[in-house]
């Protein structure tokens, strides 16, 4: 057993949102020997509680990552003017977009958290900040242990002063959102052990970390820089379980895309991602503001995974998405945990 996640291997499934994450691949993560999260994030608590009664079934143990809601303003006028820009872009598709902003959307984290504490998981992870300290030691008090995304030595500070158990020390490497709590701060260029490093030395938490990972050799480097357990996303998006869109799946092995990069465009908060003609033409103009800018861009993004059309989708993936193969996802974690 790994330490305090208590899995076979020190190998940690990452939470990814908007469809990759499948019971499907929890399953097949568990039975590898690894630890599964399940992403709670953009779902309905309804179905949120069917795929944790689910898992549950299977036996193993796991965790559910939560979205924090968050107080991102979003200028109006910004907005309105960005809705006019992508236009062009919807109009393909006979879309029009909402120039009224989102701005009430919780991602429904009062019944997402009255569903963790009537039905308590092993874990529970926490991304986009912290909630309220009263939540934290709720889910604690019905036995959950709860880790909080940081992806700085300051916030791991904070997040050890509300209560957490354990950290999720996401570095810039790491494909999808940013777990930052300061979407507008630039997101300094630092290497995941390195990262890990500075966290370890700022508190005295457990650590599992992320970013870049593309290899056991990786994964050895990590957990001697003091992680207890290395997570992976961008190796599993490939994989036969994942409920990524198919044209995510092949834009990752595509030539066209030939690196990653930190963009806003697609969702108001930081995320990394494949470089594409979304991002050239709209990084500039876009504004900050999630979740108002993803529910902008959503239909066009939905659309555009619907349609092959990778152009204008949001491609999420770390700097290590070269080595996502189409294999089962135990190959991938087999192969990470040579070595160990």
């Amino acid at each position: 057993m790994t330490g305090f996640l208590e899995s076979e291997l020190p190998i940690v499934a990452a939470p990814m949102a908007g469809g990759p994450t499948t019971v499907a691949l929890v399953g097949a993560v568990q039975g590898a020997g690894a630890f599964p999260f399940l992403a709670g994030g953009y779902k309905k608590a309804e179905a949120l509680a069917a795929e944790v009664r689910q898992v549950r079934e299977l036996g193993g143990t796991f965790g559910v990552n939560l979205f924090v809601p968050g107080t991102d303003a979003v200028d109006a006028a910004a907005f309105r003017a960005y809705a006019a820009e992508l236009a062009p872009e919807a109009a393909p598709y006979g879309l029009e977009l909402n120039p009224q902003p989102v701005v009430d959307d919780d991602d429904e984290w009062p019944d997402k958290l009255a569903l963790l504490l009537a039905e308590p998981v092993p874990v529970v992870s926490l991304t986009f900040g912290l909630p309220d300290v009263r939540d934290i030691a709720a889910l604690r008090r019905v036995g959950s242990r709860v880790l909080a995304t940081v992806t700085t030595a300051a916030e791991a500070k904070i997040a050890r002063d509300a209560g957490v158990d354990g950290l999720v020390v996401q570095a810039p490497a790491a494909g999808g959102h940013s777990g930052t709590y300061d979407p507008l701060r630039t997101l300094t260029p630092v290497s995941a052990p390195d990262l890990v490093r500075e966290v370890r030395a700022a508190v005295e938490l457990p650590v599992v970390v992320g970013g870049g990972v593309a290899s056991a050799e990786d994964v050895r480097v990590l957990l001697a820089a003091g992680a207890e357990a290395v997570a992976v996303g961008t190796l599993l998006l490939r994989t036969d379980e994942s409920g990524a869109s198919q044209t995510h799946k092949d834009a990752l092995a595509a030539p066209i895309f030939a690196e990653t990069t930190i963009t806003h465009a697609f969702t108001g908060r930081p995320a990394r991602g494949l470089r594409n003609g979304f991002i050239d033409r709209h990084e500039t103009a876009a504004p900050y503001g999630y979740p108002a800018i993803h529910h902008l861009t959503r239909p066009l993004r939905q659309a555009a995974a619907k349609a092959g059309d990778a152009d204008r989708l949001h491609l999420w993936a770390g700097t290590g998405f070269r080595a996502a193969r189409e294999v089962p996802a135990a190959e991938v974690i087999q192969e990470l945990a040579r070595g160990l």
